[in-house]
This record gives C-alpha cells, sequence and structure tokens, in this order.
C-alpha cells in the first residue's frame, strides 16, 4: 500500500493540488498535480498524471466558501478512486501569512487556524481560501494531520531594519512591517542553488516572476531583504496588481474620485500590472504575441520595474554575484530575460543569447561577472518536504 502527501494551495477562485508518494522518502516528482478552476463560475477538475491528463467539469451550488469546500470534498474522493489501496498520510498547506506568531511551519488545529484568522486583514484575497481549506480537510477527512507552510516564513530572518516603515511606533510595534511573501519559493531555491552555483553562498538575487511577481536578496541563501511589504501588492509591477505606488496617488483617489477602501482593494489587486497598463491581458504570454503598443508599454514597464529593483536590492545585500529567474514568467519567457538583460552591464552581467533561447540553467555569457540562472521552483514539493518532516513520516 503507498502512502502520500496531498499539498493544498487555495485561492479565490482555484484550488491547487499535488500529490507526492512516500515511498522510504519523499518523491520529488509529484504522482498527480493539478487544480479546481473557475470556481464560483464553471468549476472543473484538470489533474496531470504520469498516464496523461484528466479533465473534470464539476457541479457546484451554493456560495463560493462551500463551492470551495464542495470542490475539496470532490478533489478527495477523485483522488481515492483514481488511486486504490493509497493512504493519505498528511496534507500540507500554503498559507500566505504567519504574521509575528508563526515564523516556522507548523501542525495545524482548531486552535492555531482561529490565530491565523487574525492575518486575514494582511491578506485578503489568500488568507481566508487558505484557511478554509484547512477546515474542510479537517471536516471530511478528520484523521488526517495537516501542516500548514507560510509564505511570510523564510523573510522573517531579514534584519529589523529591512521590515520597518517609517511610521510612529506604536503602528510598527502592532505589527505594521514588512514580511515579504513567495518565502517558499525563495526556501526552495535557497536549497536548490548548491547544485547549480559555486556561488550559492554568496550574494543571490532571486526573480520570482509570475502572475504575482516578486524578487528577494539572499546572502548565505537567507532572505536579507524583499520587494514585497506588508502585503503582496508591493514592490514589482505583476498580472493585475500595482506593486509599489506612491501612497499620496491613494490620497488622490479618495478625495478626488471618492474611492473607499473596497474600490482602491479592486483597483490595485484586479485591475493595475500588466492588465491595467495594457488594456489587453494580465497574461505575459499574449502581451509577447500582440503588436499593439499598449502591450509593449506594458512589458517595458514590468521590465524597468525589475531593473530599479534589482538595483535596490544589490544595494541591500552589498552587491551581487548570482541572479536567478525562476516562477511562470521568469522560468518560460525568454524575451523577459533578455530584456532585463540589457540592464545589467553596471552589474557586469550578460546574457547569452542562445542559451537563453534555450531555456539552459546557466544564461550568463562566458566572461559575464554576474552570474544569471533559471532554476524551477517548485513550492509544492517544499510545502510537502516541511510536513513530512514535521510529522515524521
Amino acid at each position: 500500500m503507498s502512502r502520500g502527501i496531498l499539498t493544498i494551495n487555495a485561492g479565490s477562485s482555484s484550488i491547487k493540488f499535488a500529490l507526492f508518494e512516500l515511498n522510504g522518502g519523499l518523491n520529488p516528482q509529484p504522482v498527480v498535480s493539478g487544480q479546481i478552476d473557475g470556481i464560483g463560475a464553471d468549476a472543473r477538475l484538470v489533474a496531470k498524471t504520469g498516464h496523461g491528463k484528466h479533465e473534470l467539469p464539476l457541479a457546484l451550488d451554493g456560495e463560493q466558501e462551500a463551492q470551495h469546500q464542495a470542490s475539496l470534498a470532490v478533489l478527495l474522493k477523485w483522488l481515492g478512486d483514481q488511486y486504490k489501496g493509497w493512504t493519505l498520510a498528511a496534507v500540507g498547506h500554503r498559507v500566505v501569512h504567519g504574521g509575528e506568531l508563526f515564523s516556522a511551519p507548523m501542525v495545524v488545529d482548531r486552535d492555531s487556524v482561529h490565530q491565523l484568522e487574525q492575518f486575514i486583514p494582511l491578506a485578503p484575497l489568500h488568507q481566508p481560501h487558505n484557511l478554509n481549506g484547512i477546515r474542510t480537510i479537517a471536516a471530511v477527512a478528520a484523521d488526517v494531520p495537516q501542516v500548514a507552510c507560510f509564505d511570510t516564513a523564510f523573510h522573517r530572518s531579514n534584519p529589523a531594519v529591512a521590515q520597518a516603515f517609517a511610521i510612529p511606533r506604536a503602528l510598527s510595534a502592532e505589527g505594521v512591517k514588512r514580511y515579504g511573501f513567495h518565502g517558499l519559493s525563495y526556501e526552495y531555491i535557497a536549497q536548490a542553488l548548491p547544485g547549480h552555483s559555486e556561488r550559492a553562498e554568496g550574494r543571490v538575487i532571486v526573480a520570482h516572476l509570475g502572475n504575482g511577481s516578486s524578487m528577494c536578496g539572499m546572502v548565505g541563501r537567507r532572505s536579507v531583504a524583499s520587494t514585497m511589504g506588508f502585503t503582496a501588492i508591493d514592490g514589482l509591477m505583476m498580472g493585475t496588481r500595482s506593486g509599489a505606488i506612491d501612497p499620496g496617488v491613494l490620497l488622490y483617489l479618495m478625495d478626488e474620485k471618492g474611492m473607499g477602501s473596497v474600490e482602491l482593494t479592486r483597483l490595485l489587486y484586479k485591475e493595475s500590472g500588466l492588465l491595467g497598463v495594457s488594456g489587453i491581458s494580465q497574461d505575459m504570454r499574449t502581451l509577447l504575441a500582440s503588436d499593439r503598443p499598449e502591450a509593449a508599454e506594458a512589458i517595458d514597464l514590468y521590465c524597468y520595474r525589475i531593473l530599479r529593483e534589482i538595483g535596490s536590492l544589490a544595494a541591500a545585500i552589498g552587491g551581487v554575484d548570482t541572479l536567478v529567474f525562476t516562477g511562470g514568467i521568469g522560468e518560460h519567457a525568454a524575451a523577459i530575460r533578455a530584456k532585463v538583460g540589457t540592464g545589467l552591464g553596471w552589474l557586469g552581467g550578460r546574457i547569452d543569447d542562445a542559451a537563453n533561447a534555450a531555456g539552459s540553467a546557466l544564461i550568463s555569457a562566458p566572461g559575464s561577472a554576474l552570474e544569471i540562472l533559471v532554476i524551477p521552483t517548485n513550492e509544492e514539493w517544499m510545502i510537502a518536504s516541511h510536513t513530512r518532516r514535521l510529522l515524521s513520516l
């Protein structure tokens, strides 16, 4: 009989999942992975296994929270039908915010879920759904232990000065500070780096570029600074998120446009970024394929912001030895890597066009002082690994 660890990343309208086999160790490749998307609309389960791709339409009723619960129940049943004889040893969850209380993965129960609810205002579009996933598994598979892995935890090694805002001390004491996100991705890259570079313990900037984008400066494979701050809309421009913005713009929108928190939240999280600037799409593939000037403007701004943050992080970590691209755009969009590469000359960096186009792991040109790598991230395996370790599986 095989045993497995299921990882879950529950979002507002989708649930990503992967099942890893425990066989004396933890198989780094999932037995099955996929997602349930279209929750609240036309939901469907899409899964990739060693035998091909599976797609199953789902008929879900009720409010969105109820549909989330029903989706996870369907997923567990589908996995049970597909993998008869398997035992689900544990479930590991991505939880976006652990605040200052939780700086490492933890086994979760009802009390700890209640504690994690206090961070919902800090991650309103992610935290409620992350916690709903934990509650649902507890309801439909009560005997299965669960582990929460926090996207903020990897950045708790940032020095105090890198976490601080220049605001009244009383607000800082309440926890209004820079947390950083995408920590599970950065933690995986930190573990994988020694297999790719002799400079792994040096000054490294990792660019996690996807629909959500951020960057992290590491020294000794520990996070020293991050582009994301109090929330996951800070820093780089993203698919639909604005990234860093002058707070005065928000005051202007409140005073002159009458916008409240609901309207500003929608603007900053859902209507900005690549989608807002281009007016075309949040999908970088669509923009790269377009010949419209608005698409080019969005791409130019996206790459400009990356270069600006590289400079900021290089100052924070005292220089840079290695730049790593990861995430959906970072791993697959050679054109974006090439465009960023044109601005790396001041760091002694040059990209090898042929290696970049071929998707090689090492894409810096011979003689480049800056080592430039492409390393696929694997947040799901990171979650499964933490789950196995905490539960001694």
